[in-house]
């Protein structure tokens, strides 16, 4: 299962993203769309970095991932961390079930990407609708095909005294997928070294076909913009996001 042993390192090994800005573009957005924010749902919330970040400033979050072992670590981060700790729930996307409608419903990192059949982001994409109170919004970015199949052939390497991690990268344009192999390599107690290895993969969605996806669910006023941007995105931007409004 993919992150059941990349999950305790992942922080470590993401430390470069900047979680306090993705915040603050998450709360730009919010502002743009002239929507009053109280509950918001982060899809694929991970081990709860952004999570926590929204939680601190004051909203009421409900963290949504497949992975037990990555909710645990987000659990364990905003235990005692924020005034009102988030709840997490473990659920597919394409399975999402709360007990109420909140009033945006945030998906980052990439997320999207993972989902690699179309029929299957269509489901994510009503459910989503489904727990969006009225007007809601719904916030997303994906990697663009371009950065995926430049991707392609690549080798990455992060390390420290403890881990490290390998990943190879390779895009198959008929599939439509960029698949990483990850060797992940910790240094355990009695000095000896764990070797894991785990496989992801990311879906190269076209924008239009994203935006036929959510108005085919039955999303209004989607939008495009550039990376943490408020702008339209670029010719050749890497990462893109989409925000999408249900009807009121």
């Amino acid at each position: 299962m993919a992150y059941e042993f990349l999950a305790g390192q992942y922080d470590r090994f993401t430390a470069d993203v900047d979680y306090v800005r993705w915040a603050d573009y998450i709360q730009r957005q919010f502002a743009h769309s002239r929507l009053a924010v109280r509950t918001v749902l982060d899809l694929a919330c991970g081990t709860g970095s952004l999570t926590l970040e929204l939680a601190r400033r004051g909203y009421e979050v409900i963290g949504v991932d497949r992975s037990a072992e990555m909710l645990s670590q987000a659990a364990e981060k905003c235990r005692g961390a924020c005034p009102v700790e988030p709840m997490f729930l473990q659920q597919s996307m394409e399975k999402l079930d709360l007990y109420d409608v909140v009033d945006a419903c945030v998906c980052c990192l990439d997320s999207v990407n993972y989902i690699t059949r179309p029929q299957t982001l269509a489901q994510v994409f009503r459910r989503v609708r489904t727990f969006l109170a009225p007007g809601g919004l719904f916030l997303f970015d994906v990697n663009t095909p371009e950065k995926l199949r430049d991707l392609d052939g690549q080798m990455f390497l992060d390390e420290d005294e403890q881990a490290y991690v390998v990943w190879r990268a390779d895009y198959s344009r008929r599939r439509r997928v960029c698949t990483y192999g990850l060797d992940l390599f910790t240094l355990e107690e009695d000095g000896r070294w764990s070797r894991w290895e785990e496989v992801h993969e990311e879906y190269a969605y076209e924008p239009r076909e994203l935006e036929g996806l959510l108005s085919a669910a039955g999303f209004r006023k989607i939008k495009q913009y550039g990376e943490l941007k408020l702008c339209p995105p670029r010719e050749g931007e890497r990462r893109i996001f989409f925000a999408a409004r249900k009807e009121m």
